[in-house]
Parts: structure tokens; C-alpha cells; sequence
């Protein structure tokens, strides 16, 4: 796996990628819907900014982290109203501050000490599982404004880091949906975007998982559905993940439908 000073640079070139895609917009493009039921382009952008915040609340401020914290256990509806509120400043404002928050977020990862565990809203995260999650949903979040415009997106290999989330997040996919997690451990091996092979668990592992890289993470950030994704299971336990897998903390999402 990657060390942290590589995922960080990944994740600001995920992020100034995102940002070339929306800079343009004018203002009515801001308001474009997204597949996300009641999300404007402008929403993604906001709920980046709004995650962005919190994780340089969670690395940096405990009273605030922790006010946060409260906020989201009283108000579950808390992230469609960051969003919402987000949403509601000029696009000017709103990409100013998201990219104040990019930058911020960048430096205070890389500012943490080694072996820090850092509170989020699902388990605690080292500073680079934190970094491969600002990196996953960055990227997510930009794979829903780019439906919305109706772009298709040239993936690079910076999805390795959302591919290994994802497959580390397995025991949590199945908690998140009230099974018991497999004992034993998948083997997943996906061709890149750059036709490499990536490889992840053993070999000897009976459940395995096999296919596209960039439809696995498609898949794991539930942006589509699993009948339009070149990803293939052997073993139930392994065919059961496919159909559940989520590499974002929080409860299950209702995922997409099919296409067509």
C-alpha cells in the first residue's frame, strides 16, 4: 500500500481534477441535478467542503469535532442540511472555501504523527486510512456531478486507493447490514484503469472477487449497480459482499438501479 505522503498528493490531484469540472460552470450549472435524489452539482460540492471540514476538526480541534459529533446524533438529517446550507452560497464562495478546505485537509494529514488514531463517524482512522477516505469520497462525489453533466470521466489508478478501502471495509459492509463477517479472507484482483493487475488478499482464499477496477469501486461507493459492473464472484460469502459492499462509513446506502 501506499505511504501517506503519495495518497495526500493523489488526493489533491483527485481534487484539483474535480475542480476543473466544476470551475467552468456558471451559475445555472451549479443547480444541475445529480443522481442523488434532491443534489445539485452544488450539494456535492458542499458536502465535500462540509467532510472536509469536519476531518481538520477530527485531526486538529477536539471541542469541535465533538460539537460536530453531537450535531450528527441529534439531527440525522444533519448531512443534507450541511449540504443544503452549502448549496444555498454563490458558487463562487462555495468553490473558494471547498478549496480552503482541500488544502487544509492536505496539510493537516500530513501534520499528525504517525500511529494517531483519528475519531470519524464510523471506526477511528490512522492518518492514512483518513486520506484514502477524503480521496474516496472526492472522488465519488465527483463521479455524481459527472453523471449529472453527462461526462464520462477518464479513470487514472488513483482509484487503487478507493479499491483498497473498499476491500478493507468488508467485515464493515457486513456488520452495516447485520450479518456475521466471513472468517475467512477474499482475494480480489481487479485490472486497472492502466491495465495493471492489482492483487489484494491470498491467492489460496476460495472466496474471490474478479473485474474491472474502476466498476469494483463503482460498485463499492454504490454510484452503480451491480448488474452493470464487469465485477464477478466466486463463494457466496464473496457473492454476498458484491451485492452489499460499501466503502464509506454510516449506514447502507440504497445504491443505484440499473441502467436501462
Amino acid at each position: 500500500m501506499a505511504d501517506l505522503t503519495e495518497i495526500v498528493r493523489d488526493l489533491i490531484d483527485e481534487g484539483n481534477s474535480l475542480d476543473e469540472l466544476v470551475a467552468p460552470l456558471g451559475v445555472l450549472g451549479w443547480q444541475e441535478p445529480t443522481p442523488a435524489p434532491g443534489w445539485s452539482i452544488a450539494h456535492q460540492i458542499a458536502h465535500l467542503r462540509w467532510t472536509d471540514q469536519a476531518a481538520i476538526a477530527a485531526m486538529t480541534d477536539n471541542e469541535r469535532w465533538q460539537a460536530i459529533l453531537d450535531s450528527r446524533h441529534s439531527s440525522p438529517h444533519l448531512v443534507d442540511e450541511q449540504a443544503d446550507s452549502g448549496a444555498a452560497l454563490h458558487p463562487d464562495e462555495l468553490l473558494a472555501t471547498w478549496r480552503q478546505s482541500r488544502n487544509e485537509v492536505a496539510e493537516a494529514l500530513l501534520a499528525v504523527p504517525a500511529g494517531t488514531k483519528l475519531p470519524w463517524f464510523g471506526p477511528p482512522m490512522n492518518p492514512l486510512s483518513m486520506a484514502t477516505a477524503r480521496l474516496m469520497e472526492t472522488w465519488a462525489h465527483g463521479q455524481d456531478i459527472a453523471d449529472g453533466l453527462d461526462i464520462e470521466r477518464v479513470p487514472t489508478d488513483r482509484i487503487r486507493h478507493v479499491a483498497y478501502i473498499a476491500y478493507r471495509a468488508r467485515d464493515f459492509a457486513f456488520a452495516a447490514n447485520n450479518l456475521q463477517p466471513p472468517a475467512e479472507p477474499f482475494y480480489m484482483e481487479l485490472l486497472s484503469p492502466s491495465n495493471q493487475i492489482w492483487v489484494f488478499g491470498e491467492d489460496s482464499a476460495s472466496q474471490r472477487v474478479t473485474g474491472s477496477a474502476i466498476d469494483f469501486c463503482l460498485l463499492a461507493t454504490q454510484r452503480r449497480h451491480r448488474d452493470d459492473c464487469d465485477v464477478h464472484a466466486t463463494g457466496p460469502d464473496a457473492d454476498t459482499w458484491l451485492n452489499i459492499a460499501q466503502a464509506f462509513a454510516g449506514p447502507p446506502g440504497s445504491g443505484r438501479g440499473r441502467n436501462g
